[in-house]
């Protein structure tokens, strides 16, 4: 998920937006329909004036068709009554009382008296007309207004729709121009394994491409100093063999035989220095996936012995021939010399066990606990007894090889054994 955590926090603003700008047009359209429903209930007014005035005079039908007539309403017959009940939409519905004067007469003469009447009105909508329900204690009467029309939602609709097309636009621009950086992370990836020759470069203005091309002077400074380092190490390397090779030769004509043995002894562990070197110089490649393949452990093992040159009953192996590794076999394999190495020099009995402990490569030696703790050792040019033959590289070399290779070196102490671990 962290992957694609830009392209996921844009998606999820796109999607909040469209929720609450959806939200918002929802309530403007119910607040915008209300309002049009309100206001177009007005006219209510009207019909129900000319109505009275129908009912007080005792008007005909034909006479209240006519006055209706003048503001473009007309009265329905009673079939469309009930199927206004039936099929219609109740828009709006109100009750009130009606206070009119009447004039009376008893025994006494003429006189005023109040009369209330109760009243209801409802405004309904039929297939795509107005109509107006006016009920009485003296009757109920239906009347079409063939002026007014049904809200009408395109207005909103297409509005909403504008926006949410903006929207999604600008998202489709911003993931537009996010794109060079998706491509900017799988090439930095792709360097990362090792490929030196990948090319950052973007052409553009934006910042973006200013990264890529900061990215891509980087490269080039890095490559070169890379080039630069191999060419110097491996230059230094074959001038120093030249003279060492001499000068071995030279030893051997010195007349002192304790003469000799020092001088061998010296240029024996400057070529050790070298080889070493190079062997550091040969670990940098090792990212390189396309020199990786499968290998039986056991394999890997019997070749470090080899390169070791120890005797073999020294050596313990308890490992099941089926257990394979994906590594660069050389470095691996000397990986596990060097390891092999350590636990002669500084095993008590100059034996060293080999074995899979909960699916981890062990090794296991007799001797005393490290007076130091593991990472001391693990760092260029440190080692436990400096009376030993060795720079001090081979657990860093091991280290590094392991790292290499997607693990990481442990140490133990338990009952006089000192166990080494690949993790």
């Amino acid at each position: 998920m962290t992957k694609h955590g830009v392209f996921l926090t844009v998606l999820f603003a796109l999607v909040v937006s469209f929720l609450s700008v959806s939200v918002v047009f929802f309530k403007f359209f119910q607040l915008n329909k209300q309002q049009y429903i309100d206001h177009i209930f007005t006219k209510h007014a009207i019909i129900i004036q000319l109505y009275t005035e129908h009912l007080q005079d005792k008007s005909s039908k034909v006479m209240l068709d006519v006055n209706l007539a003048m503001y473009k309403l007309h009265l329905e017959h009673q079939k469309t009554i009930k199927e206004m009940h039936t099929n219609a939409k109740v828009l709006k519905k109100i009750g009130f009382k009606s206070i009119e004067n009447e004039l009376m007469f008893n025994a006494n003469g003429y006189y005023t008296e109040k009369v209330i009447n109760n009243m209801e009105v409802t405004m309904f909508e039929l297939k795509k007309h107005i109509y107006f329900y006016i009920k009485t204690q003296e009757g109920s009467a239906l009347i079409e207004d063939e002026e007014l029309k049904p809200y009408k939602y395109f207005s909103v609709l297409y509005t909403y729709s504008t926006v949410i097309l903006i929207m999604s636009i600008s998202f489709f621009l911003i993931l537009n121009k996010l794109r060079p950086l998706i491509l900017l992370r799988r090439k930095i990836a792709i360097y990362g394994d090792g490929n030196m020759d990948v090319s950052f470069k973007v052409h553009g203005n934006d910042e973006i491409a200013s990264v890529a091309n900061e990215l891509e002077s980087t490269r080039e400074k890095i490559n070169t100093i890379l080039d630069s380092r191999t060419l110097f190490l491996r230059n230094i390397m074959h001038e120093l063999k030249t003279p060492i090779a001499k000068g071995t030769i030279a030893t051997q004509m010195l007349d002192t035989p304790k003469q000799r043995e020092r001088f061998s002894s010296i240029f024996s562990r400057l070529e050790s220095l070298v080889n070493e070197f190079a062997l550091i110089e040969e670990i940098t490649s090792i990212d390189d996936k396309a020199e990786f393949d499968e290998y039986r452990l056991v394999d890997l093992i019997d070749g470090a012995i080899d390169m070791a040159m120890v005797d073999k009953m020294r050596v313990f192996v308890k490992v099941d021939a089926s257990v394979k590794l994906n590594a660069n076999y050389k470095p691996y394999a000397t990986a596990i010399k060097n390891m092999i190495d350590n636990g002669m020099k500084y095993s008590e009995d100059e034996m060293i066990y080999i074995s899979i402990i909960k699916g981890e490569l062990c090794f296991d030696t007799k001797g005393k606990r490290l007076s130091q703790p593991l990472k001391y050792y693990i760092e260029p040019f440190t080692k436990e007894n400096p009376a030993k033959n060795s720079f001090g590289l081979g657990l860093y070399l091991v280290d590094s090889i392991l790292k290499a290779h997607g693990q990481v070196l442990a140490y133990e102490y338990h009952d006089g054994t000192n166990r080494f671990i690949f993790a």
